[in-house]
């Protein structure tokens, strides 16, 4: 039975309870009219967060697939070094040391000329492939034609295998046939025992690996030159200004930043150096000459399976190269900001 509800007037209808039930109920199938507030707002929502998830699934799909292999091939190894840094593995018994490894490295006289082999070479690598790709991009950046062919011509070696450009320059440090040597007696100079002799294989070294990679910071610098307002330059040129002087007073303070930048890369890059000292002499060098950090890396791991030594002096170079590579992070965020 309906329940009634007598007004003040006398008049009597349903009790205002049972209108407001009635007004939320589910509209019945085929009437849309009597479609409610709540099946209209809860409809179109749901139908965009299902639009919405299949929009994102793919994404997601690729972001996940990225990060596991992110932690495959670089988290977990770095985990994996610091573990093995402590440990010590001996017929196939793995047992913690501590400190041992770490005093075994030190106490190595290669662990010394490692490092003072690689400070030379990014020192000179510093000299060479960090002057040497600026002065080429004033240079370039000065041409009016054929600037984009001349770009291609600076960043071919990059475009070229590591190894293909190596095997070409040890072809040309031949001590008999080689080409440097035959322009040296073209020009009445003695030749010269270039990955042979203490005196010159890092230098070898050094050059073989500006060449390989200045087109790189060359178009990178080219790019910071472009950006340089005309108008500075126009200004100099009304006071008398020559090449040098706009160079050094406008270049120089308006590129600082990607100067730094660079820099800073540059370090983080020549102290990790492997393939060229490897391919070209070998690793060691004569007399050790060009045996880097990485490279006595690869001695301890795969020359004497000493693991946990190599372990040891690869977390230290990562904590060398955590500081650059902090600062590098700091600069960007500035050059950001």
């Amino acid at each position: 039975m309906a329940t009634t509800h007598q007004g003040a007037s006398g008049d009597v209808g349903p009790h205002p309870a049972r209108i407001h039930r009635e007004d939320r109920r589910t509209p019945e199938p085929g009437n849309p009219g009597t479609r409610t507030r709540e099946s209209r707002t809860d409809g179109p929502s749901r139908n965009a967060f299902r639009r919405a998830v299949k929009r994102n699934l793919t994404a997601h799909g690729f972001l996940i697939g990225a990060v596991l292999c992110f932690s495959f091939f670089s988290w977990y190894p770095m985990v994996r070094e610091f573990l093995l840094a402590f440990q010590k593995t001996e017929g196939g018994a793995t047992r913690w040391v501590g400190w041992d490894n770490f005093t075994y490295v030190f106490n190595d006289p290669s662990f010394w000329q490692a490092w003072r082999n690689t400070l030379l070479f990014t020192g000179l690598a510093l000299v060479f492939g960090f002057a040497v790709p600026f002065v080429v991009a004033v240079v370039l950046n000065e041409f009016r034609h054929a600037q984009g062919y001349l770009r291609m011509l600076v960043y071919l070696p990059v475009m070229m295998p590591p190894v293909a450009s190596i095997l070409l320059f040890k072809y040309f440090y031949d001590p008999g046939y080689g080409l440097f040597n035959r322009v040296l007696e073209f020009l009445h100079l003695p030749a010269q025992d270039w990955l042979q002799s203490t005196d010159t294989a890092m230098f070898s070294v050094v050059l073989a690996s500006t060449w390989m990679n200045m087109g790189g910071a060359t178009l990178i610098y080219l790019a910071a030159l472009q950006g340089i307002p005309g108008e500075l330059y126009e200004a100099a040129e009304l006071d008398g200004a020559g090449l040098l002087r706009k160079v050094w007073h406008i270049t120089i303070p308006q590129t600082r930043l990607i100067l730094s930048l660079l820099l800073l890369m540059q370090i983080i890059a020549t102290m990790q150096v492997f393939v060229e000292p490897f391919l070209l002499t070998g690793g060691a060098g004569p007399e050790g000459s060009t045996t880097t950090v990485v490279v006595l890396i690869y001695q301890y791991a795969f020359n004497f399976n000493q693991y946990g030594g190599a372990a040891a002096l690869g977390l230290c170079l990562l904590v060398l190269l955590a500081g650059f590579s902090a600062l590098y992070v700091r600069l960007s965020r500035d050059n950001e900001s």
